[in-house]
């Protein structure tokens, strides 16, 4: 137990995995001890056979929550000892069993070692604190709720967040700042001659015209980068309009929501600037930053022809 006083909660599916180790060396023990010479993993399809109707493979699967593959190996196992046997008719693609004579004649033994069991088991819970077999479906349905991959992630990405900040731009980011661009560019398009003015002139063509870079730091490393630039027009409606640009995470740092943080950064900044609005243009070949967009609340518009030739999807995000 040193192994799992050390680890604690972590190692909770390799403790259960021991746990239920320990109770199938115990039930086969109990299934000897009533002249019976069935394997424990057997018992669910058992069970499920036993209520006297055949059924296909898929359909036990779906009554005792596993794979069909595994019932299917269990069948196989329970035929060759002749507890067993398929039925022929119905469905044609599907595969239907029942029990055998054989094994309906183990039904009277079978009755009262049901009730031995259960009756062990609820004495056994009376002796513990905390009723397993409640808590075992309590926790069924978190994860079907929600998985423990994901809340791994959520861990994970709460973690990692502490290990990253979005700074203002200063003149020292220039070279990230062009870098990180020119990789996600260069990756599935080409540079263009407005990608060299601004990525090589950020000061000239974004900063002193009124916009905006923020620069995503993880452990103090430039990893990423989001632009805001005013957009000017005649109406009034387009000088409160910000559009976001220049978006670009380093794909070794991606995975840890930092084109998320990066675009409510954005998003937070042009409300502080009074814009109503913020455009963008992009490509549905990103797929990624396309959703990451429509999960920061941005539509596809119409809108005026982007100056970007490889721009063939516009978004807009209204401010409230």
């Amino acid at each position: 137990m040193d192994f799992y006083a050390k680890t604690g909660p972590m190692a909770l599916g390799s403790r259960l995995r021991r746990l239920s180790e320990r109770l199938a060396d115990q039930a086969a023990e109990i299934y000897k001890l009533y002249g019976n010479d069935l394997q424990p993993r057997w018992f669910p399809v058992f069970y499920i056979l036993s209520e006297g109707e055949a059924r296909s493979i898929s359909d036990i699967a779906d009554q005792i929550g596993h794979s069909h593959a595994s019932v299917s190996q269990i069948v196989s196992e329970m035929e060759a000892r002749g507890y067993v046997k398929e039925k022929k008719g119905g469905d044609g693609r599907k595969r239907f069993v029942q029990l055998t004579t054989k094994a309906k004649a183990l039904d009277t033994n079978l009755k009262y070692q049901y009730a031995d069991v259960g009756q062990a088991v609820e004495t056994a819970m009376v002796e513990t604190t905390y009723n397993l077999w409640k808590a075992i479906g309590e926790w069924e349905q978190l994860l079907d709720e929600k998985d423990m991959k994901s809340r791994v992630m959520e861990a994970r990405n709460a973690r990692e967040a502490t290990r990253v900040r979005i700074v203002d731009y200063k003149p020292e980011h220039q070279t990230a700042f062009k870098d990180l661009n020119k990789r996600w560019i260069t990756q599935y398009f080409k540079m263009e001659g407005l990608d060299f003015e601004t990525l090589e002139h950020p000061q000239e063509y974004i900063l002193d015209k009124g916009g905006h870079i923020l620069i995503a730091l993880l452990d103090d490393q430039p990893v990423g980068t989001v632009a805001l630039i005013p957009e000017h027009d005649e109406s009034a409606e387009a000088a409160k309009s910000m559009h976001l640009a220049k978006m670009a995470v380093a794909p070794e740092a991606q995975g840890r929501r930092i084109g998320w943080m990066l675009g409510v950064a954005a998003i937070e900044r042009a409300r502080q600037l009074k814009a109503t609005k913020i455009t963008l243009g992009s490509n549905t070949v990103l797929k990624a930053a396309v959703n990451l967009y429509y999960k920061l609340g941005f539509q596809k518009v119409t809108g005026p022809p982007s100056p970007y030739e490889r721009c063939n999807i516009q978004m807009e995000l209204w401010l409230k």
